[in-house]
């Protein structure tokens, strides 16, 4: 599709005109003499980062046989605005020179046949041009100075290409175009910032109220502090005007029960109707705090989203929800429990490759130091309550009264399959250095609880056999009555999938509503503090 557009640009490109004027003249050989003996490494627009971007700027010009861009007001206007917009996507404009542009450009139009000036504003404005692109298409943040995890691909492109289409932006006066290109088109984006846009409105109009209060609100009472309760649900479209006001609304009635159940819902709390700590304390939340909220899931969003496409497995951590696409929309999702906070289920990326059916869990060597081996010095009454065999690293199962547990050495501690175990019925597998996988689950209960942060980093799956039947995708084979035939068996084994189906695990703590309303999520991992503070800093140079 690239390639398609790029001829598209080639064919329309309009070559720099060769009838220059005397002062066009001059500013070509200055950046000739400017660029031309620095090295063009193959960088490309994508691969913009710091010391990189003069690289970048050196291709440009290059491609162009060092021709000036930005000699046309309308497309001078284009890149202004363009950089001025980039508040919508939560960046800062700042960051693109886009105050010291304006300045610039004002003394170009002040002095139009002075080279030097023009040249300079040529060099700074398609320095912004690229670094702007550059960030909307992969990321203002190397995700990987976040994350030691962090194995996705960056969003990439032929440098040549990229160049090419650049550059042929500005000689056919598709400016904005370009700035289109660049964003995520799929329709999260763009309803994160329409949320942003919303929000950063409320937050001019002084934001929402805040229940003073440190008292339990319950369906029933009759509190002054329930008035706010209803005004400030009506900020997000909760509870409709006309209940929302009014002396006679201080009473916690059965309307704004449903409404506060509602609102836990979507924001992952548990829906009991009562406005306790950890409801009050999400409804407390300054605008403020949604809006940089927005601002580094935009930025997640420019990592991650040109890459939603075709058929995959996605695991939204936070959100504690598996999916499956096809074709780049989702077919099918259940609930998930995930690790807790400090044994915090990773994110990258892999590929499903098989599936086990009833599996037996070899407890992990964190686990096993951490939890099992406290129990196992109390007791060894752990073992056979939780069907637990004791294994040398050959394979061979140990008696456990002879070993001592206050120093066992390398032992292997392995539950035996079955329904009741932890890993449940089936596990489906994917190659990773973190031990993580997605399984079947005895503690069904834990699903409906609004935070589900229970698990030791594996992913345990609400109604894995579905998602199992959709991996297979083998209506005769491997039907629900194959899958469960197989289970039936009582029998341990692997079976592979027709061809690996990647998986993407992922961090949002925002969801978006069916009628596009934004939501958030509990930040479980504490992920969007450092990002924030990375994509506030300024940009130098």
């Amino acid at each position: 599709m690239i390639r398609l557009l790029l001829c598209a640009w080639i064919l329309l490109a309009a070559p720099w005109a060769l009838a220059a004027t005397p002062t066009e003249e001059i500013m070509a050989q200055m950046l000739r003499e400017r660029f031309e003996h620095l090295p063009a490494a193959k960088l490309g627009v994508t691969r913009i980062h710091n010391l990189q971007l003069d690289q970048a700027v050196t291709l440009f010009y290059a491609r162009r046989d060092f021709a000036p861009a930005w000699l046309s007001d309308k497309n001078v206007a284009a890149l202004l605005q363009e950089i001025a917009d980039l508040y919508q996507d939560g960046l800062n404009p700042e960051d693109y020179r886009y105050t010291e542009l304006q300045n610039l450009y004002a003394r170009v139009k002040s002095a139009p046949e002075d080279a030097n000036q023009r040249t300079e504003f040529d060099i700074a404005a398609t320095s912004a041009y690229l670094r702007a692109l550059s960030h909307l298409f992969r990321g203002k943040i190397n995700p990987r100075t976040l994350s030691p995890h962090w194995n996705f691909a960056h969003n990439d492109m032929d440098s040549d290409q990229a160049m090419l289409l650049m550059s042929d932006a500005v000689n056919t006066d598709k400016i904005a175009w370009a700035f289109d290109f660049a964003r995520p088109r799929q329709p999260l984006y763009q309803q994160m910032q329409a949320g942003l846009a919303h929000l950063r409105g409320l937050a001019a109009q002084g934001g929402w109220p805040t229940l003073d209060t440190k008292t339990t609100l319950k369906p029933g009472m009759t509190d002054p502090v329930v008035a706010v309760l209803r005004k400030r649900l009506q900020f997000e479209g909760y509870l409709p005007a006309e209940q929302a006001t009014g002396d006679a609304h201080h009473k916690y009635d059965e309307a704004l029960t449903l409404a506060v159940q509602r609102f836990q819902r979507e924001y992952f709390l548990d829906d009991d109707g009562e406005i306790g700590p950890a409801t009050r304390s999400a409804l407390n939340t300054p605008v403020q705090e949604r809006i940089d909220q927005i601002r580094v899931n935009l930025e997640r969003g420019r990592w991650t989203l040109q890459a939603l496409n075709g058929t995959f497995v996605l695991v939204d951590v936070a959100g504690y929800r598996v999916s499956y696409y096809k074709d780049g929309k989702p077919t099918w999702q259940a609930a998930v429990q995930v690790g807790k906070p400090y044994r915090a289920t990773p994110i990258f990326r892999s590929e499903i490759t098989h599936v086990t059916f009833n599996p037996t869990w070899t407890i992990p060597p964190t686990i096993l130091r951490k939890d099992v081996l406290p129990k196992l010095r109390k007791s060894l009454d752990y073992l056979r309550d939780n069907k637990v065999r004791v294994y040398d690293t050959k394979g061979r199962e140990l008696d456990p009264t002879r070993i001592d547990w206050n120093s066992p050495g390398p032992v292997v501690l392995r539950q035996d399959a079955g329904p009741d175990g932890a890993l449940g019925q089936v596990a489906i597998r994917f190659p990773n250095s973190h031990a993580v996988y997605l399984h079947d689950t005895p503690h069904k209960e834990l699903f409906g609880k609004g935070q589900r942060a229970f698990s030791s980093g594996c992913i345990r799956v609400e109604r894995p056999l579905e998602l199992v039947e959709l991996l297979f995708n083998d209506p005769v084979n491997w039907n629900r009555a194959g899958i469960e035939a197989a289970i039936a068996t009582a029998r341990t084994h692997n079976v592979n999938l027709p061809e690996p189906i990647p998986i993407l695990l992922l961090y949002w703590t925002v969801d978006v509503r069916d009628d596009g309303h934004i939501t958030f999520k509990p930040d479980i991992y504490q992920n969007d503090a450092p990002l924030l503070k990375a994509l506030n800093r300024p940009i130098a140079g």
